[in-house]
C-alpha cells in the first residue's frame, strides 16, 4: 500500500506538471516536493531535450520501480 501511495504521488506529479498546475498552489507545491524527493534518484535520469519528456520518464520510471518492488514484497509477506 505504501508503494502504491508512492506511485499516486509521482504520477499526480505528472499529470499536474503536464496540465500546467499553479506552482503557487499549496497542493501543487506539496506533491512536487514529495514527488521530487522520491524521484531524486531518477529525476535526471534521461536528458531528452524536451522538458516534459524527462518529466514523464524520470518520475515515471520512480512509480514503476517502486509499483514492482512494493508488489513484490508484498507478495512474498502473503506467502509467509
Amino acid at each position: 500500500m505504501i508503494a502504491d501511495v508512492m506511485a499516486v504521488i509521482l504520477g499526480l506529479w505528472i499529470l499536474m506538471y503536464l496540465l500546467d498546475a499553479n506552482r503557487a498552489n499549496d497542493l501543487v507545491q506539496f506533491v512536487h516536493d514529495a514527488a521530487n524527493w522520491l524521484a531524486a534518484w531518477s529525476r535526471d535520469l534521461f536528458t531528452f531535450d524536451e522538458e516534459w519528456a524527462r518529466v514523464v520518464f524520470g518520475y515515471g520510471l520512480a512509480a514503476v520501480v517502486y509499483l514492482f518492488i512494493g508488489h513484490a514484497i508484498a507478495g512474498r509477506l502473503r506467502r509467509h
